[in-house]
C-alpha cells in the first residue's frame, strides 16, 4: 500500500522541528548518515538497524528537550519497549543521509508511544515508518506511573497550533 506523502517544512525557524504539510503534525528531526557497518551483503541497510535509527531519533528528541535518558535513569525510571512496528518503503544504502523524524504520541498512566518517519535527506522520499511502545518501570523492573517530567514533555511538545 502506498503511504501518504510526508512533506516536512521547518517549524518556527528551529531546524530541529518540522511540520508535515500533509497532516499538520510537528516532528523532531535528526540527521544521520548510514555507516558501512549498517549495510548487508546486498549493500542496503539491514532491516534491524532501523530500530537503532529509531533510538537515535528518540534519544535526540529527549536530549533536545532537556531530558536525556541518562537523567531519566538517574531519576529511577526506565522505559523498556514492549511493542514495535515498522513499514518499509524504499531502502537506504551506505553513506546516504537520512532524516529521522520522531514524535511523542500516546501517553497513558504507565505506557507511552513514539512514532517515527525516516526520509532520505537529499531525495526526500519516504524510507520507512514505525512506532515503539514503552512501559514505565522502576529500577527493579516493576511497572510504575510515567514520571512527571516525561508527562510535561508530552504536554509541551511543539504542536501544530
Amino acid at each position: 500500500m502506498k503511504p501518504k506523502p510526508f512533506l516536512p517544512e521547518v517549524f518556527k525557524t528551529d531546524e530541529r522541528f518540522v511540520r508535515d504539510r500533509t497532516t499538520g503534525l510537528v516532528w523532531h528531526r535528526t540527521p544521520y548518515r548510514v555507516l558501512y557497518a549498517d549495510t548487508d551483503r546486498s549493500q542496503v541497510v539491514y532491516h534491524s538497524n532501523y530500530l537503532r535509527y529509531f533510538e537515535v531519533g528518540r534519544t535526540s528528541l529527549m536530549r533536545d528537550l532537556a531530558y536525556p535518558y541518562r537523567e531519566i535513569e538517574e531519576s529511577g525510571y526506565v522505559y523498556p519497549i514492549y511493542d514495535l512496528g515498522l513499514s518499509f518503503y524504499q531502502p537506504l544504502i551506505y553513506d546516504d543521509v537520512m532524516h529521522i523524524h520522531t514524535r511523542p504520541v500516546n501517553l497513558e498512566r504507565v505506557r507511552l508511544q513514539f512514532d517515527y518517519v525516516i526520509t532520505h535527506a537529499d531525495a526526500g522520499h519516504l524510507v520507512c515508518t514505525g512506532f515503539t511502545k514503552h512501559c514505565a518501570a522502576n529500577a527493579a523492573g516493576r511497572p510504575v506511573a510515567v514520571d512527571p517530567k516525561t508527562i510535561r514533555l508530552w504536554q509541551t511538545f511543539p504542536d501544530p497550533v
